[in-house]
């Protein structure tokens, strides 16, 4: 259920675009410079601007584009993390699940998880059983659904295409998925509508400093060339796995050394298949026949998703991909827990790979045992770092950043004995579940979506929008009420439209056709073709809404094929 709460404005909008962000950066000093647009960054953001702090918000690209848009898309407790006795990460996380579940019911919706028992598995039914009533406990019982066990028979109904011979049993849990991107963006929209100024593509070259201290950054705008100086009173590294090239960026005014480095990045590789090639009722929990990790299979409307791998990945977060063993890898977990639905390359819809930044905990820990904890640090030069951590917990991680960042503001007097609220986020709903119905009743924004649209788009166009922008949907119909033509479908046959390139544009700061494409639509992940038959159509849309020249257009378009075409790398062998 969402609160009432919301902020400064009940609209939905910023007011302003991408440009017009640019424009307003640096042009007078801020509070907080928080470098970095992931679910931290935007997190950070909207925690500061709601006490009163005034932020600026940058990225080097568009917001969410590394982990932030690549995780496994689920909110969860993290039930293997109990193996490893992190029974303070579980309690956190469970805890943070259902205040996300209130924050943006739209985005953050219940998800049942089978446990499948074999005969060779290496915990029996009743550990597992224990496991799931501590799971609930530490939830304080509170999960969506309480777990239940399912019979081999109950199986045969709840989820026929998993595998039954020598099956003992299955718990039924329950936590959450959520759209990973749309997370990030509508937080980031929130800090917008409460003064914080958003900017994408828009990356650091050198870090200021003036009397032993960070003070601001040099920005470099991606997209034309322009710099400008961003002063702030405090400078905040949440950039994820990009951390350790972020403290070492060269600092004007000081010669002091870069400090150590943080990070051990693993790459988590996923595959997207069509529902019909892998029908799941619920995610299921994988132990790949190999090295026995841990891996989900994951109903995700008409498609399903495997992942993920967890393998050491030293290189450049911005071109991480997966690889035909990446591949291969999930395709042999996926048939032997499902081996009447085998798959094979050319099931393969598309993949997404990204950089867990764990913290380094030296040698001796292999990739899947490295904590998933967080660590926030004060450089020398007072940097603030945030490091680490999952995104179930990015709300939390940003309360206690902002919190860091006040202390170090007072003692350097840099508040000037303003009085600054403590977090207000548990109780604020995210834009998109501003009048939400109480009783999490979908339909009723489904009814209020299609009559705003005036007959221009179907009920199940409706539906597909709720569910991915909430309330919020009720706008884009408004646009194709206003202007029909916005309604046409961008790929026959599938939900979504022309108004959602226009929405994005104005109202969600997209400034590139892989912006559109890959986070505000995800057409990237879900389209047969990965939305190559519409880009020319979006970049010619998004051409007159921002005035780009044919050479500017032909630029985004070959930036997305280039996109597309990392994302297949794995064809090649």
């Amino acid at each position: 259920m969402a609160s009432t709460d919301s902020g400064s404005a009940s609209n939905g909008t910023i007011g302003a675009t991408r440009q017009q962000m640019w424009e307003r950066l640096g042009s007078a000093p801020v509070d907080l410079l928080v470098i970095g647009g992931g679910i931290n960054g935007a997190g950070i953001a909207r925690d500061a601007t709601r006490r009163g702090l005034s932020v600026a918000v940058v990225d080097m690209n568009d917001l969410a584009f590394g982990t932030s848009s690549r995780s496994s898309k689920l909110i969860h407790g993290g039930l293997r993390y109990l193996e490893q006795y992190e029974v303070g990460l579980v309690f956190e996380s469970v805890s943070e699940r259902r205040i996300l579940m209130d924050l943006a019911p739209h985005l953050v919706s219940p998800l049942g998880f089978l446990f499948p028992v074999y005969k060779d598995s290496r915990r029996n039914l009743f550990v597992i059983q224990a496991g799931m009533w501590l799971y609930d406990g530490l939830s304080l019982f509170r999960s969506p659904k309480r777990h239940r066990m399912l019979s081999p028979r109950d199986l045969e109904t709840e989820e026929p295409a998993l595998r039954r011979e020598d099956l003992k049993g299955a718990p039924l849990y329950y936590d959450c998925s959520t759209d990973d991107a749309r997370l990030t963006l509508e937080t980031a929209i929130d800090a917008a509508r409460n003064g914080a100024i958003i900017t994408t593509w828009a990356k650091v070259t050198q870090l200021l400093v003036e009397n032993g201290r960070v003070c601001g950054a040099t920005v470099r705008d991606e997209l034309t060339g322009a710099t400008k100086d961003v002063r702030a009173s405090a400078v905040i590294n949440a950039t994820g796995p990009w951390t350790d090239r972020t403290l070492a960026l060269p600092r004007k005014g000081s010669d002091a050394p870069a400090p150590p480095r943080m990070l051990r990045t693993t790459k988590g590789v996923h595959i997207v298949v069509d529902r019909a090639k892998l029908p799941l009722n619920n995610a299921v929990v994988c132990f790949h026949p190999v090295d026995k990790r841990v891996l989900f299979a994951i109903p995700w409307g008409d498609r399903s998703y495997v992942g993920t791998t967890d393998t050491d990945d030293p290189g450049d977060p911005s071109r991480v991909h997966a690889t035909r063993e990446d591949v291969d890898y999930l395709i042999a977990a996926s048939n032997a827990y499902f081996p009447e639905h085998t798959l094979t390359h050319a099931d393969v819809i598309a993949t997404w790979a990204g950089l867990r930044p764990l913290i380094d905990e030296g040698a001796g820990a292999n990739e899947s045992q490295v904590s998933r904890e967080h660590k926030i640090v004060i450089g020398q030069e007072g940097l603030i770092t945030i490091a680490g951590g999952k995104l179930t917990t990015y709300r939390r991680m940003s309360i206690e950043v902002v919190d860091t960042a006040v202390r170090y503001l007072q003692l350097s007097n840099g508040l000037a004995g303003r009085d600054i609220e403590p977090s207000r986020t548990e109780k604020a709903p995210l834009p998109g579940a501003e009048g939400w119905p109480d009783d999490d009743d979908a339909t009723q924004v489904v009814a209020q979506v299609e009559q705003a649209s005036n007959g221009t788009i179907s009920n199940a166009i409706a539906a597909a929008l709720t569910d991915q922008y909430g309330t919020r949907a009720i706008a884009i119909a408004a646009l194709c009420a206003a202007r029909p033509a916005l309604a046409s479908p961008l790929v026959p046959g599938r939900p979504e439209i022309l108004a959602q390139i226009e929405h994005a544009v104005r109202e969600e700061m997209a400034a590139t056709v892989c912006d559109v494409l890959v986070r505000r639509t995800q057409l990237f992940f879900r389209d047969v073709d990965q939305g190559l038959g519409c880009a020319e159509r979006v970049a010619s849309h998004m051409g007159t809404l921002l005035g780009w020249d044919d050479a500017t257009r032909q630029r985004e378009l070959q930036r997305y094929r280039d996109e597309v075409e990392l994302s297949r790398h794995w064809r090649k062998g």
